[in-house]
């Protein structure tokens, strides 16, 4: 009997132990919470009872050279409905569907959702959405909100890009420049009972947006402008399936223009161009991806990426003729041609058994290397090649920086196709020689050349130049690489002095303008398969020829009838020099007439 008393005791000792220490355990977990984490469960709590709705930030600007806005902000609303706070439901669905436009059916499904909030439509207009706050409905929240908007919408299109729904950057400088353009959104927050109903005269906490600074670039609005109006003449003229325009100062790698026509639309970037006069195709456009609908059916996303293609930096071709600039360079560098050396055209020049011809059939006889270039001969190259070698030939693509991609600061840019060294015949170097049977980007044709005829710097060709707020203040200047001595200065003034000469009295003299020093040099190509008999005309040209300070490159796809660069190409540049010379401040000079009764044939 005294044993159980005794046990009982032990028993009721141990479980009133282990309770007492359960209820210390309890009050110090209980200090702890209260003490220590009163904060942070203090800012759950009210986050339980806070409703969060965002407040976009203002997109940076984009601004040419001249200070013209090319990319900007409208104001636009979004619509939304908070389902607990809904009074009468079908006074909302009959006024959203009517002023939104929308169909009764995709309103109501919205409006009876059971969420937090539910976003009706957004990119709504200022004015229809002033309208629906007006009626003071019960639930529904009308915020404002940001849409990109381009003031001058073909311009430059697949350079600067657009944004997608949520306005961050998709294609052109618009995603290039995405972290400094975007800013940070800010929000406004709501106190709510447990039934998610705002609590009258709580007010509400707002987090201020910081809107995104502003992209200062090179792109002047005037000179693209004039580059647009040239390129669609000579595209309508010659029924061509294309035409590209680069305009760039050599000295420092600023792109003043690029023009890729057909331009798209950037207000209606998802609807297809289809039509002769550049408008969208249907009454309200082609449904895309992402995009309006209406028109005459859904774009695929192969037609969009087509239409939003930049063909200066992603397309690649035969550079023809122009490319005997480069082979001229490696020429004079490696000193294997001087000026005076003497050559002879029969109209075409054997290499192993092939007869690979000039553009020329009866040939140009007898010429020293200037004429050789004036007239755009091809034996005198295939023979500068020959006299390069294999070895010095591709030592030299890599000194020029053929090789690499230009780090253009937009997006997609394409590589040089070359042979590989080790499958470099005799017939190969030939062609290579004056330009075919490889292909190289528009744009790293002309940062090549702008590099060899500025006194041989490698320049890195580019559209952004300062970041600055709204206020003007400077945020960041935009720096690019410049590798130095890729040609020397004697090297890089001889070949300023001959492509002078091409332009004055030779193949390129259809973009020759009174009172101009201007060098060149004409091109034609074919693009494969040769049996289509389709051809690329292109003219590049730089002024003054002594001391360049704008160089232009124009690309003509497929044009139909004669497709010779020096009767086409070069007028286009010419047309351009015309506009843009005076405007730079680049002033005539008397100089001296010259004739030359040679035809252009590259």
């Amino acid at each position: 009997m005294v044993r159980n008393k005794t046990y009982n005791r032990k028993k009721i000792l141990i479980i009133f132990t282990a309770v007492s220490l359960i209820l210390v355990l309890m009050a110090g977990r209980l200090v702890y919470l209260m003490v220590y984490c009163s904060e942070y469960y203090g800012k759950k709590a009210e986050d339980l009872h806070e409703r969060e709705r965002d407040i976009k930030a203002a997109r940076g600007k984009i601004i040419d050279a001249t200070g013209t806005v090319l990319a900007t902000n409208r104001t636009v609303c979004t619509i939304s409905v908070i389902h607990s706070q809904l009074e009468d439901p079908e006074k909302v669905i009959e006024v959203l569907s009517r002023e939104l436009g929308m169909e009764e059916g995709a309103v109501r499904k919205r409006v009876e959702k059971v969420s937090s909030i539910e976003r009706v439509k957004s990119n709504v207009d200022k004015e229809t959405g002033d309208k629906i706050r007006d009626y003071r409905l019960a639930g529904v929240k009308v915020d404002e909100d940001y849409k990109r908007y381009y003031p001058y919408d073909t311009l430059a299109s697949k350079v600067l890009g657009f944004t997608g729904g949520d306005n961050q950057g998709i294609i052109g400088l618009e995603v290039i420049y995405e972290d400094y353009l975007k800013g940070s959104n800010g929000k406004i927050l709501t106190m709510t009972d447990a039934r998610g109903v705002e609590i009258e005269n709580a007010g509400e906490r707002r987090q201020e947006p910081v809107d995104g600074n502003n992209l200062h670039i090179s792109l002047d609005y005037n000179i693209q402008l004039y580059c647009e109006q040239a390129a669609k003449k000579v595209m309508e003229a010659k029924s061509a399936d294309s035409v590209s325009v680069i305009v760039m100062n050599p000295q420092n790698g600023e792109i003043m223009a690029m023009v890729n026509v057909p331009e798209f639309h950037l207000n209606e970037p998802f609807s297809l161009v289809t039509s002769d006069d550049g408008s969208p195709a249907g009454e309200d456009g082609i449904k895309g991806a992402g995009g309006g609908s209406g028109g005459q059916g859904e774009a695929s996303q192969e037609q969009l990426n087509q239409m939003w293609r930049n063909q200066c930096i992603s397309d690649t071709y035969e550079p023809g003729s122009v490319f005997k600039i480069i082979t001229a360079s490696a020429a004079f560098e490696e000193g294997v041609v001087s000026l005076n050396d003497n050559f002879f055209c029969p109209g075409y020049k054997m290499v192993e058994d092939r007869r690979i011809h000039c553009h020329k059939r009866v040939g140009h006889g007898a010429e020293t290397f200037t004429q050789g270039i004036m007239n755009s001969c091809n034996p005198v190259f295939i023979e500068l090649g020959m006299r390069l070698g294999t070895d010095n030939f591709y030592k030299y693509f890599k000194q020029f920086g053929l090789l690499t991609r230009t780090d253009i600061d937009l997006p997609g840019e394409a590589a040089t196709i070359m042979h590989d060294k080790k499958n470099v015949g005799p017939v190969e170097l030939a062609t290579v020689s004056f330009g075919q049977s490889f292909q190289i980007t528009p744009i790293q044709l002309v940062t090549t050349v702008s590099s060899l005829i500025n006194g041989g710097n490698r320049i890195t060709p580019h559209f952004g130049v300062s970041v600055r707020n709204d206020q003007g203040e400077l945020v960041k200047n935009l720096h690019y690489d410049v590798t130095e001595g890729i040609v020397s200065e004697e090297t890089s003034k001889v070949l300023r002095s001959v492509l002078e000469k091409v332009v004055s009295e030779g193949s390129g003299k259809n973009a020759k303008i009174e009172g101009y020093a201007i060098g060149g040099k004409t091109a034609t190509s074919q693009t494969l398969p040769r049996s289509a008999n389709k051809y690329i005309s292109s003219f590049l040209g730089f002024a003054p020829a002594e001391d360049p300070q704008v160089l232009a490159l124009c690309i003509i796809n497929n044009p139909q009838g004669i497709y010779y660069g020096g009767t086409i190409a070069a007028p286009v540049v010419q047309e351009i020099f015309t506009n843009i010379l005076p405007y730079l401040g680049i002033e005539r000079q008397p100089t001296p007439a010259k004739d030359s009764e040679e035809e252009d044939g590259q």
